[in-house]
């Protein structure tokens, strides 16, 4: 996977490069991989940057950007593979998941061996790349929100409404409210409770926080709706939900 010192170094490289460099044709890729994300459909790719010069690239952590024209971005986002320069479109690799053919017959590819996103925002919306993470990963991946695991993730989720795998691009604004109102709420409370009941303190109490949702609620009525509570896997853990209050957006 891409870090940051591969994403500093291929930022520095592409403004050396091909900065200035105007696309004759972009195309979203010749070899579907249902890991790398896309927003956009290829036919929107190919209208929004044809004829467009690149721009200076930059990156924010394992993220890199690059400007296409006056109105558009590209972004690169956790990816592993390969982002290659080519002296000519006829030098691109049998097969890719993006590529960029300049007007002075140069081309670039991007390649993902595992996972990754390749995505087209309109300049100024590009904050919103973390969009294609999802709820669970916003609280408990790569430390965005230091301090959260996957166990208190669990009432956060529920008392937001909000199920683990929604995308946040989904989300509207009451939304993102209700899920910043409830991880503030449930972190005060925990902390006012000691911590959580299965875990302990510094004289070995346990704590008094006593979850809504873990592997004792699955099966049982959801304290709101009624619903029986299911069980999920994902993002390397255990996902406890209702799947009438925390319903796909």
């Amino acid at each position: 996977m891409f870090e940051i010192p591969e994403y500093v170094t291929i930022a520095r490289q592409m403004t050396e490069s091909i900065s200035g460099k105007r696309i004759a044709e972009g195309n979203l890729g010749n070899s579907p991989h249902k890991f790398v994300w896309y927003n956009v459909k290829p036919a929107e790719f190919a209208a929004n940057i044809e004829g467009k010069a690149i721009g200076k690239a930059h990156t924010r952590g394992r993220w890199l950007f690059v400007p296409v024209g006056d109105d558009q971005i590209l972004v690169f986002g956790e990816c592993g593979g390969r982002i290659l320069l080519h002296g000519s479109a006829s030098m691109l690799p049998k097969k890719y998941h993006l590529s960029l053919r300049f007007i002075d017959g140069a081309a670039l590819s991007a390649t993902t061996q595992m996972w990754g996103a390749m995505e087209l925002y309109e300049r100024g919306k590009e904050a919103i790349a973390n969009g294609s993470k999802t709820v669970k990963a916003i609280l408990t991946q790569d430390q965005m929100i230091p301090g959260l695991g996957n166990a208190i993730a669990q009432d956060i989720m529920f008392k937001a409404r909000l199920h683990p795998k929604q995308p946040l691009l989904a989300l509207r604004k009451n939304h993102v409210e209700n899920l910043h109102r409830a991880i503030l709420e449930t972190l005060k409370e925990a902390i006012r409770l000691g911590g959580r009941n299965d875990e302990y303190d510094l004289h070995g109490n346990p704590g008094r926080y006593v979850r809504l949702m873990d592997k004792n609620a699955v099966g049982r009525p959801c304290p709101q709706c009624g619903t029986r509570i299911e069980k999920t896997a994902y993002l390397g853990g255990a996902c406890y939900f209702c799947p009438t209050c925390q319903r796909f957006l």
